[in-house]
This record gives C-alpha cells, sequence and structure tokens, in this order.
C-alpha cells in the first residue's frame, strides 16, 4: 500500500513565474540571440499560467541552453518542475488507474526542481523567492530538516516575510505529520532546540547565514573569547560565523534574532522557555541593591568620562547592562589591602558605541555612591551587595559646611593630580608645567 502523502498547499512562489524584461538589454548576447530568448521565456510563462508544465519546461530548457545561468529561467524552470512533482505525488490513485501517465517520476522531477532553485540561489541570494523555491523542493522530497535550515536562511535575508514564516509552518506541520513526533503535531523536545554553545534551550536564538542557531547571548560570548570559536560548531560554513563576529555590532543595535523560530520554542516549550528567561533575567537585571562591578578607578557622582571597553569579561558585562538598566558600580582597588574598596559610585551608561572588532566606547556619568558589603565572581566579572550611601550635608553657612568643602576639594585636587601625574610618568610623557608640579605639590 503506497504511503499516503499529507496534502499541501500551493506555495505563493509556484502561483506564478517571473516575466523577462526585454528593457533590460542582450547582457552580452546580440540582440537578435537574446530576443530569441525572451521570447522562449514569454511563451514558457503562458504555458506555465495555463499549467501546462511540460511545455513551460521545454521552453525553459530551450532557453536555458542559449542564456545560461540566468535567474529568472532558472526560477520559473525550478517552480514548473515543483508543480510537476507536487501534482503527480497528490494524484489519486484511481486517477492513475483511469489515466495513466507517462514521464519522469515526482521524486526525479523535485530533485531537478532543487536543483534549478540552489543555483538560483547561488545568483540571487538576497532575494526571498529562491529560498522558498529550494524549500518546497525539499519539501517534496520529505527532507524537513534541511528546508527548515533553508527556510531560516532566507529570514536573515528578510526577517519580515510573511511568506517564509508560512513555508516555515507548513514545513513543521508536515514534519510532524509525517513522523508522528510529539502530541496534537507539536515537535517533541530534542536536542534540535538546544544551543550548540551552552546546550540548553535556545533563549533569544541568532541564526548564522549557514542556518545554525545559537543563543544570542552565547554567540557573542563565545566571539569575546576568540573569533573563530563559534566557527568550530558551524564547520559547514565557517566563513559566515566569521562575518557574524566582525559584524557583530549590527546584532548589538538590530534586533537580528530569529523571529520565527523563537515562535517555535516558545509556544511548544513555554515552561522550559519561562525557565530561560528567568535564568536571563537574573544576568541582566540583578536586584535594586546588587551592582556589576568595573574596578577600575574613583568615580564621584555627577562626573562623566568615556571608557574604552576591550576586556572579554567587561565587553560581556556590558551588553548585559545594555539590555537591563544600564547601571554598573565602579570602585577601585584599596592599595593597603589589595581587596576592593569599601565605598564605590553607581554609574550610568549614557552612550554606548559598539566597535566592529567587539570592543566598546561608552561614556558613564556617576549617580550615587554604595557600601560594598559583599562580593562575588559572575561568568569573571565582580558582582557586590551594596548599601547605598545617605550624604548629609552641614547647614548652609556654617563653618562645618565651609571646612568641609575645602577640604574636600582640596583631596580631590591631590588625589586627581597624583594620578595625573603618575599616568604620565608611565606613558613618558613628562609634565613641563611648573604651575601643574606646584599644584600638586604635597605642601600645597
Amino acid at each position: 500500500m503506497a504511503t499516503q502523502i499529507p496534502s499541501v498547499s500551493l506555495d505563493h512562489s509556484l502561483l506564478d513565474v517571473d516575466d523577462y524584461v526585454l528593457e533590460n538589454g542582450p547582457e552580452g548576447l546580440a540582440w537578435d540571440t537574446f530576443h530569441y530568448v525572451y521570447e522562449l521565456v514569454q511563451k514558457g510563462n503562458l504555458a506555465f499560467r495555463e499549467n501546462r508544465m511540460e511545455e513551460a519546461i521545454n521552453f525553459y530548457s530551450r532557453a536555458n541552453s542559449i542564456k545560461s545561468s540566468d535567474p529568472i529561467i532558472l526560477g520559473n524552470r525550478s517552480a514548473a518542475y515543483i508543480r510537476i512533482s507536487q501534482y503527480l505525488m497528490h494524484r489519486s490513485s484511481s486517477s492513475s488507474e483511469h489515466r495513466p501517465l507517462s514521464g519522469l517520476d515526482p521524486t526525479t522531477l523535485a530533485e531537478l526542481g532543487l536543483k534549478d532553485a540552489a543555483k538560483f540561489v547561488e545568483l540571487q541570494s538576497n532575494s526571498v523567492k529562491p529560498y522558498l523555491l529550494k524549500a518546497n523542493a525539499l519539501l517534496l522530497l520529505e527532507k524537513y530538516d534541511v528546508a527548515q535550515d533553508v527556510i531560516l536562511s532566507g529570514l536573515q535575508v528578510d526577517p519580515f516575510s510573511n511568506s517564509l514564516r508560512e513555508c516555515l509552518q507548513k514545513v513543521e506541520r508536515v514534519s510532524s505529520s509525517s513522523t508522528g513526533r510529539g502530541a496534537h503535531g507539536q515537535p517533541e523536545r530534542n536536542d534540535d532546540f538546544d544551543c550548540t554553545l551552552c546546550l540548553k534551550l535556545l533563549y533569544e536564538p541568532v541564526t548564522t547565514p549557514c542556518g545554525h542557531s545559537f543563543c544570542r547571548s552565547c554567540l557573542f560570548q563565545s566571539m569575546d573569547r576568540d573569533a573563530h570559536c563559534a566557527g568550530q560548531f558551524c564547520s559547514l560554513a565557517p566563513e559566515h560565523v566569521q562575518l557574524v563576529y566582525i559584524m557583530g555590532w549590527l546584532f548589538t543595535n538590530l534586533n537580528y534574532n530569529s523571529v520565527t523560530l523563537k515562535s517555535i520554542i516558545q509556544k511548544n516549550f513555554p515552561e522550559e522557555y519561562a525557565e530561560r528567561k528567568q535564568e536571563h533575567d537574573s544576568l541582566v537585571n540583578i536586584g535594586v541593591d546588587m551592582l556589576p562591578l568595573f574596578v577600575m578607578d574613583v568615580v564621584l557622582p555627577c562626573q562623566r568620562f568615556p571608557l574604552n571597553i576591550f576586556e572579554p569579561r567587561y565587553r560581556l558585562m556590558v551588553r548585559r547592562i545594555m539590555e537591563g538598566n544600564r547601571r554598573m558600580g565602579m570602585v577601585i582597588i584599596d592599595s593597603s589591602t589589595g581587596s576592593l574598596a569599601e565605598f564605590g559610585c553607581e554609574v550610568e551608561i549614557t552612550e554606548c558605541e559598539p566597535l566592529p572588532d567587539g570592543r566598546f566606547y561608552i561614556e558613564i556619568e556617576g549617580r550615587r555612591r554604595f557600601r560594598n558589603l559583599r562580593s562575588w565572581d559572575q561568568d569573571g566579572y565582580r558582582v557586590a551587595e551594596v548599601e547605598w550611601i545617605q550624604d548629609i550635608m552641614p547647614p548652609e553657612g556654617t563653618k562645618e559646611k565651609e571646612d568641609e568643602l575645602t577640604y574636600n576639594a582640596a583631596e580631590s585636587a591631590r588625589s586627581w593630580i597624583g594620578r595625573a601625574k603618575e599616568a604620565a610618568r608611565q606613558a613618558g610623557y613628562p609634565l613641563q608645567s611648573e604651575a601643574f608640579r606646584k599644584i600638586g605639590s604635597p605642601t600645597d
């Protein structure tokens, strides 16, 4: 008994074909030859629209023999092959008994359609239609996983393509009904939905141009460590992952997540996805009285200055901060104890410019002071539980107020000048200004 194939409705890419534009010019052909090719394509299109697919294929093949590797000819012929294969696969047995048909079998026709579609993708990888044709051919050949990868690659070209999303839903539906996976047509939970970096359910998935998917944060974190780290998981096309590394700033600024894959995971595995979201949120928004720490220098409230973030651990921290409340703590190492200073200052990232090599150029502004109660390591950087410091200012006009302002200003000036002189000395820049040396003198 023949296996019953699930019914598949025609995709938009198979409903019509593209017309040849005569005004485009001969493109290396003589005008009379180009005009002959144009007429062959037009005749093929007419036959296609009148559902005479074998005639259409004949016209397209004659045009292809004259002008090979033409995307319009290949795309139209691929659509015709797929239409015939689709018709034969879903033709009832009674129809075949009463009116047998000769010619190629449906599988061979689908393979020919796939061959043309694959060339079409190579020629026009920035267009949606070749991915749709290739996915439909793979669907007829029951290569559902490969079809899904092709569609996901197409969604990198146009993440908002309704045709690609509908095609992906169709692939999932037909795959489930054919393999019997899951209850009510839902896919079973297996490692196909896992990130190959953290080995957990994909969260905010990003699909690389070669069709492999990772958690967005995992992909960036792996590239922080090594430009080729993610490439080992994409051995089929590591050069594409290298491209993702170079253009990492694009993913950071433009929400380049795989919207469709995320929707599938949320719909089918809601509880596990909720756990992954909670885990991610705990890293991004770690609490009102907890701060990730950037260990560098003393910062005062309202003070502003730029920073160049180049260390992998701090690049990871900055990305998480930017997805959260954009705040962190700035502390210094206490020279007397060699450990974190007791007091620090909360700062807000007011500007953040991702650079192509993965670094960040940020500008920060001091907000409020805190006392460090305890700290611990998290993914390579420090996180601290803090207590906010409420400054009690002396009343205006009192001697305490005047003494405090004078003392604080003098100490801050001496401290800053001392650090500037030391930094200049280490960098090899001589401080020629006599006024600078005088102001920085301990006797002042």
